[in-house]
């Protein structure tokens, strides 16, 4: 792939002498500003062969450069050598040097052309604001389309309905509550561009996507009705019959544009400008008054009914279940004492952790590529393992492994890291360290209302106490059969607004670790749903409740660095997990169940 990348680039230079463009920008976006794109999106991918999910390519005349997060410094290392494209090293995704440097590198005059139609209005503002200021000429234009001879086509799989009792609330309901807050901020047309929010409000689910089931579209609603702008043929007659019993009807999904510019000058239209492009926002005329505030739809979403919840409990058992099987399978494979012609690798765990989800009721594919690290490859955040480079797992050592399915009843998103062989001191004490953290966010009680990133510090304490810190946030929010990193609410240490409260219903991920590179990788998470702990004088206090059902290996605890409320949570906990699994366990599944849940 390497040596095309110069090839394409060239191409791609050529065209922009032919267009007067001195610089062309490149994100990692779709139009609806997914986590992950269809490849007919994917064009940072093919220009720079780069395959990280984040990154913003820059190419000029005589540069090309890509901006990367640390969490990919590694993967971009190897996977641009050769192609002429420098790393741009930042140390987090909201950092936005790239803007620095083309301020300092272009000049006045100079045009620089990005596809507005995948750019987020927030980013493209901050990009106008900078280069506004430097005398630069901001151009949408989608150059990459002239260039790309082989081009995906768009998606096109089938819409289905997302049904009872899994679906708990229905399209009426969910397109009132939306309607009110429609009300409420005085408008009378709501822009939806967002895939989980559109797949949300109507109960609908796709597969347009890896690992979220959604579908490429948008929304437009009105006060009584809306339009589905959907690819043609993804809805069959009779899905779009039963969505015009509620007032959707359904076009093609190039229209949406045209829908936008059609809009009645008297209108009144809110819009979300980090949940929608340059692109749309352009499309709409400019007496048509725009409301914008965060997507009702978020906000909505971010909060599980009590039903959901409890559909979200029964789909944790059944990952616990395929869980308790794969690492029963696992310990057996490693262990054993003569060679078979088995070699267990990280692809390995890749096929039987989902091979074994596949097997329980309701699943319906991972959530996110699975990671599997084995000791150096474990301290790598978000190490994917390749035909090319994996590493086999034997000998002593640790292996992380993050994972998780989508189901019918929930997603679900889960790290445990085992031991192989016998660990290390050093590796017990940086396990428990991680572990006091995640115990420590797991028992908090917190004022409703408190701005989820305010709740970091938790985790991050009792790995601070001894000079050690990681890169990532602690927490992300988790859809319902939906996308696997779902907001408003982060535990991270971005800055906090006030969309970000923590609220009943919400599901988050608790995630702390320690990564030594070179030598291993610890982190331990849990899913956590908000729930009431107490109501007085004081106001609500909210707790959580962990949904998640899988040991955490008692052979990488250092039992002297838990204090007892440490100790004893961890006892609850797997008393708990053992509880709920055992009963849909048997045979070796059932005994390593027992063994990893005993009291420590």
């Amino acid at each position: 792939m390497t040596h095309t990348i110069p090839t394409r680039l060239a191409a791609l230079r050529r065209h922009m002498q032919q267009q007067g463009i001195a610089a062309c920008l490149i994100p990692s976006s779709d139009p609806h500003l997914s986590e992950y794109l269809p490849p007919h999106w994917q064009g940072r991918r093919w220009l720079s062969g780069f395959h990280g999910s984040v990154g913003t390519l820059i190419v000029t005349a005589d540069f090309a450069g890509l901006w990367a997060d640390s969490r990919y410094w590694v993967q971009a290392e190897q996977e641009l050598a050769g192609s002429g494209i420098a790393l741009m090293k930042i140390q987090t995704v909201a950092q936005p040097l790239h803007l620095d440097w083309l301020a300092a590198n272009l000049g006045a005059g100079d045009v620089l052309a990005v596809d507005g139609d995948v750019l987020a209005l927030a980013s493209a503002r901050a990009l106008q604001d900078k280069l506004l200021a430097a005398g630069i000429t901001l151009r949408s234009d989608d150059l990459l389309q002239a260039v790309w001879p082989d081009r995906s086509p768009l998606p096109g799989q089938p819409v289905y309905e997302h049904l009872p009792p899994y679906a708990a609330t229905s399209r009426a309901d969910k397109l009132a509550a939306v309607r009110d807050a429609m009300r409420q901020h005085g408008a009378s047309h709501h822009f939806l561009s967002t895939l989980d929010d559109i797949a949300w409000l109507l109960n609908l689910r796709g597969s347009d996507v890896s690992y979220n089931p959604v579908f490429v579209s948008h929304l437009l609603l009105d006060g009584s009705g809306g339009t589905l702008f959907v690819g043609d043929g993804k809805i069959d007659t009779a899905l779009a019959q039963r969505l015009a019993a509620d007032g959707i009807a359904v076009a093609a999904y190039g229209q949406a544009k045209v829908a936008l510019a059609a809009l009645a000058a008297d209108s009144r239209l809110l819009l979300d400008p980090r949940r929608v492009t340059l692109g749309l926002r352009e499309a709409i005329a400019a007496n048509v008054a725009v409301v914008e505030t965060i997507n009702p739809s978020t906000l909505l979403k971010s909060r599980k009914s009590e039903a959901e919840a409890q559909h979200v409990r029964d789909t944790m058992v059944q990952d616990g279940v395929a869980l308790a099987e794969f690492f029963a399978w696992f310990e057996g494979a490693v262990n054993r004492e003569t060679i078979t012609e088995l070699t267990i690798t990280e692809l390995t765990i890749d096929e039987q952790i989902t091979a074994a989800r596949a097997r329980r009721p309701g699943f319906v594919s991972p959530s996110f590529a699975t990671i599997a690290g084995f000791n150096a490859n474990g301290a790598l955040p978000h190490y994917r393992a390749t035909a090319a480079h994996h590493a086999a797992i034997e000998g002593d050592g640790l292996l992380l492994i993050d994972s998780g399915g989508q189901y019918l009843g929930g997603t679900t998103d889960i790290t445990r890291v085992v031991a192989v062989g016998q660990p290390s001191a050093e590796q017990k004490r940086d396990f428990t360290l991680v572990l006091k953290g995640m115990i420590a966010l797991s028992r908090a009680q917190f004022p409703q209302g408190t701005l989820s990133p305010m709740l970091d510090a938790l985790a991050r304490a009792p790995i601070w106490q001894h000079g050690i810190d990681f890169g990532h946030g602690v927490g992300h929010g988790v859809g319902y059969f939906l996308n696997v990193h779902e907001g408003p609410q982060s535990i991270s240490r971005s800055q906090p607004e006030a969309t970000m409260a923590m609220q009943p219903g919400m599901i988050t991920s608790n995630e702390p670790g320690i990564y030594r590179p070179g030598q291993w990788g610890v982190r331990i998470e849990n899913l956590l749903l908000n729930v009431a702990a107490d109501s007085n004088a004081f106001g609500d206090f909210l707790k959580f409740e962990t949904l998640t059902l899988c040991p955490i290996d008692l052979r990488c605890i250092e039992p002297a660095l838990l204090n007892q409320e440490e100790t004893d949570w961890l006892n609850d906990y797997h008393r708990h997990v053992r509880e709920r699994l055992a009963p849909q366990l048997d045979g070796v599944a059932l005994a390593w169940l027992q063994q990893h849940t005993r009291a420590l």
